[in-house]
Protein backbone atom coordinates (compact mmCIF):
# COMPACT_ATOMS: atom_id res chain seq x y z
CA UNK A 1 0.00 0.00 0.00
CA UNK A 2 2.84 2.40 0.78
CA UNK A 3 4.21 1.84 -2.74
CA UNK A 4 1.00 3.21 -4.24
CA UNK A 5 1.06 6.24 -1.96
CA UNK A 6 4.70 6.93 -2.79
CA UNK A 7 3.99 6.56 -6.51
CA UNK A 8 1.11 9.01 -6.30
CA UNK A 9 3.26 11.45 -4.30
CA UNK A 10 6.06 11.20 -6.88
CA UNK A 11 3.57 12.03 -9.64
CA UNK A 12 2.00 14.89 -7.70
CA UNK A 13 5.29 16.56 -6.81
CA UNK A 14 6.64 15.95 -10.31
CA UNK A 15 3.59 17.66 -11.80
CA UNK A 16 4.01 20.53 -9.34
CA UNK A 17 7.64 20.92 -10.44
CA UNK A 18 6.59 21.08 -14.10
CA UNK A 19 3.93 23.70 -13.34
CA UNK A 20 6.41 25.74 -11.31
CA UNK A 21 8.90 25.55 -14.17
CA UNK A 22 6.21 26.93 -16.46
CA UNK A 23 5.55 29.80 -14.01
CA UNK A 24 9.29 30.44 -13.78
CA UNK A 25 9.51 30.79 -17.55
CA UNK A 26 6.25 32.71 -18.08
CA UNK A 27 6.13 34.82 -14.91
CA UNK A 28 5.37 38.42 -15.80
CA UNK A 29 7.32 39.87 -12.89
CA UNK A 30 10.44 39.10 -10.91
CA UNK A 31 8.36 38.40 -7.81
CA UNK A 32 6.48 35.64 -9.65
CA UNK A 33 9.75 34.10 -10.73
CA UNK A 34 11.19 34.21 -7.20
CA UNK A 35 8.06 32.57 -5.78
CA UNK A 36 8.16 29.90 -8.49
CA UNK A 37 11.81 29.18 -7.74
CA UNK A 38 11.14 28.98 -4.01
CA UNK A 39 8.23 26.62 -4.58
CA UNK A 40 10.41 24.48 -6.84
CA UNK A 41 12.94 24.17 -4.03
CA UNK A 42 10.18 23.11 -1.63
CA UNK A 43 8.92 20.50 -4.11
CA UNK A 44 12.48 19.28 -4.63
CA UNK A 45 12.86 18.89 -0.87
CA UNK A 46 9.64 16.87 -0.82
CA UNK A 47 10.99 14.60 -3.56
CA UNK A 48 14.24 14.07 -1.65
CA UNK A 49 12.26 13.14 1.46
CA UNK A 50 10.12 10.74 -0.59
CA UNK A 51 13.28 9.06 -1.88
CA UNK A 52 14.47 8.74 1.71
CA UNK A 53 11.19 7.16 2.76
CA UNK A 54 11.14 4.74 -0.17
CA UNK A 55 14.75 3.63 0.42
CA UNK A 56 14.39 3.62 4.23
CA UNK A 57 17.56 5.60 4.89
CA UNK A 58 18.17 8.77 6.89
CA UNK A 59 20.86 10.21 4.62
CA UNK A 60 18.28 11.87 2.39
CA UNK A 61 16.69 13.66 5.33
CA UNK A 62 19.98 15.39 6.09
CA UNK A 63 20.30 16.34 2.43
CA UNK A 64 16.77 17.77 2.57
CA UNK A 65 17.75 19.91 5.57
CA UNK A 66 20.75 21.31 3.70
CA UNK A 67 18.64 21.94 0.60
CA UNK A 68 16.05 23.81 2.67
CA UNK A 69 18.74 26.02 4.17
CA UNK A 70 20.17 26.83 0.74
CA UNK A 71 16.68 27.50 -0.61
CA UNK A 72 15.84 29.90 2.21
CA UNK A 73 19.11 31.83 1.90
CA UNK A 74 18.80 32.09 -1.88
CA UNK A 75 15.22 33.36 -1.63
CA UNK A 76 16.23 36.03 0.87
CA UNK A 77 19.23 37.03 -1.25
CA UNK A 78 17.18 37.29 -4.46
CA UNK A 79 14.50 39.33 -2.72
CA UNK A 80 17.06 41.67 -1.23
CA UNK A 81 18.70 42.05 -4.64
CA UNK A 82 15.36 42.91 -6.26
CA UNK A 83 14.50 45.46 -3.56
CA UNK A 84 17.88 47.18 -3.10
CA UNK A 85 20.00 46.31 -6.11
CA UNK A 86 22.73 44.64 -4.05
CA UNK A 87 22.90 41.74 -1.63
CA UNK A 88 25.60 42.93 0.75
CA UNK A 89 25.27 46.48 2.04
Amino acid sequence: MIEYALGFAYLAFGAALVLNLWRLAQGPSAADRILALDTMVINGIALVILIGVSQATAVYFEAAMLLSLVGFVSTVALTKFILRGDVIE
